[in-house]
């Protein structure tokens, strides 16, 4: 028996980097996977080909996560089909790297309606249709900048701040109707965005490199491994907790 062996889960901003890896991580565990994003093109011909290739079953839906009324729609279409939603992954997000004297308040605003209120308003969405169940796991991506703070990063800090504090209280509140809330705050992950921005501001990775204890950057593989047992069975009696996933890089 895999590990999300029937599970049905839903991932968004998963058409790449850490969000495709759950996606697919997912997959090879047994879930069916609701893999959704506001880039479909790309995703769609990923979607089909590795579902045929690894005999797993990856939805694509195209979906941004700010328009709640589109997503309650397509929450409630998944459930009536599935009867049930067992997981859903808040991975969708965006990031401006500004100093504080350069972050626009547009900016601003925008990493806020994505990171922060799309994520309690999928938490509403989800959480009402896992209590008719009495079960669910939720899992928030957050992010390490969230615990330490990173200069050029304030706004972006301040996001991922709010989902850790957001995590804890949806966790304690929907204790008692079986739903699980958790947060994942990974360190410096090698995605394509990461070399795209390393490149554009002429910083050094290994310089970054020295502070994490572990020696390495990390993997999208490392995070969504990290999903998939949160979402298992298997962390059943895990709630309201930050799992940092950052080689050892914030003590």
């Amino acid at each position: 028996m895999s590990l999300l062996d029937h599970k049905v889960c839903i991932i968004t901003g998963a058409a790449q980097g850490i969000g495709k890896a759950i996606a697919e991580q997912f997959a090879i565990d047994g879930a069916i996977v609701y893999a959704c994003d506001r880039e479909i093109a790309s995703m769609d011909e990923w979607a089909k080909n590795y579902s045929l290739e690894h005999n797993v079953c990856i939805e694509p839906i195209h979906v941004d996560v700010t328009d709640t009324g589109t997503a309650k729609n397509i929450f409630m279409s998944i459930f009536k089909k599935e009867r049930k939603i067992d997981s859903l992954v808040n991975n969708a997000g965006v990031v401006y790297n500004r100093k504080i004297g350069m972050i626009t308040r547009e900016e601003t605003e925008l990493m806020f309606r994505i990171n922060v209120i799309a994520v309690i308003e999928l938490i509403q969405l989800a959480s009402r249709l896992m209590s008719r169940n009495k079960s669910g796991s939720i899992i928030n991506i957050a992010s390490i900048t969230g615990i330490v703070g990173s200069p050029g990063q304030v706004a972006y800090s301040a996001t991922k701040g709010a989902v850790i504090s957001l995590t804890k209280s949806s966790a304690k509140e929907l204790a008692p109707l079986g739903i699980r809330v958790n947060a994942i705050a990974p360190g410096i992950i090698k995605t394509e965005r990461f070399e795209e921005l390393y490149e554009d501001s002429g910083d050094k990775i290994d310089n970054r490199i020295q502070k994490i204890a572990l020696g390495r950057l990390g993997s999208p593989e490392d995070v969504a491994n990290t999903c998939a047992f949160l979402a298992s069975d298997r962390a059943s009696y895990i709630s309201g907790q930050i799992i940092g996933v950052d080689g050892c890089a914030t003590i």
